[in-house]
């Protein structure tokens, strides 16, 4: 008799970190399985550790292997950490990819500002519909987020129903779109749900995340108490905070100015979608300079601290458009995400150095969490009653708190898993069944490398301690033929003495050079490890750090 399928779940990014997200749901035996992706998305690069990286992807070898199994990608929203990978890794995939209305037109918006962007179609399912993939019934749930359109997926099987969050809270007042749907989810979990797979990013914070509409609130009355000119950045993706800017500067009457690329594909395509309905109109960055500082707010990209983006640049005075003077007011309406500390932190100084005031989440409710906190989980967790969680969105300190929690609201099965871990949900005990390949790729510049890339890994060491080139001509008996070349890279000018370092290791090459046997100065490759170990020594003894060293030996 022939034994029945399996449902399995392997996350292969967004769990242990926050971003990356990728996960696979698999049907089938342990031999054939039909594979539905959800979520594709990208973290970002910090040039401390990763110098040159700008975006980090889900490894995903084990699906460009399973390919001809892989029936389709569904995408629960249009964050970045959740859709950014799609663009360079959709090429190796090539499967169905299904969003709702406003994803899709995001998406096809970012397609549209790249130079030659893969031609990748979209199914476009309506909020709320079903859409049957292969032996998969997908259900898109909505949920109130950051972002239009956020939908937890109700995915159905033979073996049994999942719901996969996707990012999510409870807002009553999200000011665009609906509320997330409690009713449907209260269907859902009436009906029986063998697993729930959820968000934790917010597992270690009690309460409940406050709403859209109290933010909107504070701004209004910031906006409507500063006498010059005011700056807002948030992210671009929040149209329900782009909305809740707007009425406050309407009610001030302030013209709103778009500041920054990434700001102004949103707004296009939030008008284009009807998520800014009933919203006036916003001036073009070239009109910023003629309304009175009283009568401007400027809508600006950068939360974050990212270098290129306008915020930045005002900070720095060398927007060409857009400048900010002693008086005038800066509100971030954002969190800054771990890793960007220090990028935000110095714009924040710059401004308050020029006298301009600065209005953060520290002191003022200028910003809400996209995510469910503590209350919220229990809550989910009551209407949908799972006999499986699996949280995921997390690092491991959100993993474990909100497995705790759905111990206490008592599921009766918790497993917390890894990148990597397919995980049989049914039929049956869950449990991790085996390791699927998983881990990073980097996009460095055009090139896609994986994380053990000779130009990754050498770069970290260049960053830290520079590089030494050598190059030395010998004749074919092994004699010096001219003086080596030496060029340091990186590398400290002097020693604590004072000596120059170039002439040091100029002395060495030559000292190693004449000190070989004979033999090994015939052979060019000796000569050269000979000579790349006593650089390396030399720096390390005058500076503490051993560079990468290149030699290169020439016979004339």
């Amino acid at each position: 008799m022939a034994r029945p399928d399996e449902l399995s779940f392997a996350p292969l990014g967004g769990v242990g970190e926050i971003g990356m997200n990728l996960s696979i749901y698999g049907l089938g035996n342990r031999h054939q399985r039909s594979w539905l992706a959800v979520d594709l998305g990208v973290s970002f690069g910090d040039e401390e550790h990763l110098p040159g990286i700008d975006l980090i992807m889900p490894d995903i070898r084990f699906l460009e292997k399973e390919r001809k199994n892989l029936i389709g990608l569904v995408l629960t929203h249009a964050h970045e950490d959740h859709f950014g990978a799609i663009m360079d890794l959709w090429p190796k995939l090539k499967c169905p990819i299904y969003a709702t209305q406003f994803s899709a037109a995001l998406f096809a918006a970012k397609c549209a500002s790249e130079r030659n962007p893969p031609k990748i179609p979209v199914t476009v399912v309506p909020s709320g519909g079903r859409i049957d993939i292969g032996p998969f019934s997908v259900e898109f749930i909505p949920v109130a987020h950051s972002i239009p359109e956020s939908h937890a997926l109700a995915i159905r099987t033979d073996v049994g129903t999942v719901l996969h969050t996707g990012d999510w809270k409870i807002d009553p007042t999200p000011i665009i779109g609906v509320p997330t749907d409690e009713r449907r989810l209260r269907e859902l979990g009436d009906a029986g749900v063998l697993a729930l797979i959820g968000d934790s990013t917010n597992a270690v914070r009690e309460g409940r995340s406050p709403s859209e509409a109290e933010v909107a609130r504070t701004i209004t009355e910031l906006v409507k108490n500063a006498k010059g000119r005011v700056a807002v950045t948030t992210f671009a993706s929040n149209v329900a905070r782009l909305r809740a800017v707007a009425d406050a500067a309407r009610a001030s009457g302030r013209e709103v100015v778009v500041v920054g690329r990434a700001m102004e594909r949103v707004v296009q395509v939030a008008r284009e979608t009807g998520y800014l309905d009933g919203v006036q109109s916003f001036r073009g960055v070239d009109l910023y300079g003629h309304f009175p500082p009283d009568k401007v707010l400027a809508l600006c990209t950068g939360s974050q601290g990212e270098p290129r983006a306008a915020l930045s640049r005002i900070a720095n005075d060398d927007h060409p458009q857009v400048t900010l003077n002693k008086g005038d007011c800066v509100i971030f309406s954002s969190r800054t995400i771990p890793g960007n500390e220090k990028a935000v932190g110095g714009i924040i100084n710059g401004l308050i150095t020029q006298g301009i005031e600065v209005i953060t989440d520290r002191t003022h409710l200028v910003h809400v969490s996209g995510h469910p906190r503590r209350d919220e989980l229990r809550d989910m967790i009551s209407w949908v009653r799972p006999q499986l969680l699996i949280p995921v969105h997390g690092e491991a300190l959100h993993l474990f708190e909100h497995a705790k929690l759905a111990r206490a609201a008592g599921v009766p099965k918790v497993l917390i898993c890894r990148n990597g871990d397919l995980v049989k949900l049914g039929p049956g005990d869950p449990a991790v069944i085996e390791e699927l390949p998983s881990g990073r790729l980097y996009k460095d510049g055009s090139i896609l490398e994986d994380s053990r890339s000779r130009a990754v890994v050498e770069r970290k060491k260049l960053a830290f301690a520079g590089c030494a080139f050598v190059a030395v001509a010998v004749t074919d008996k092994g004699e010096l033929a001219d003086d080596p070349e030496v060029d340091l890279v990186g590398i400290p000018e002097k020693n604590t003495a004072g000596e120059i370092i170039d002439e040091i290791v100029f002395d060495v090459v030559v000292s190693t050079v004449e000190g070989l046997p004979r033999a090994r100065r015939r052979d060019p490759d000796a000569m050269a490890e000979s000579v790349r170990r006593a650089v390396r020594a030399a720096i390390n003894q005058h500076w503490g750090k051993k560079p990468l060293c290149y030699v290169h030996v020439l016979t004339v």
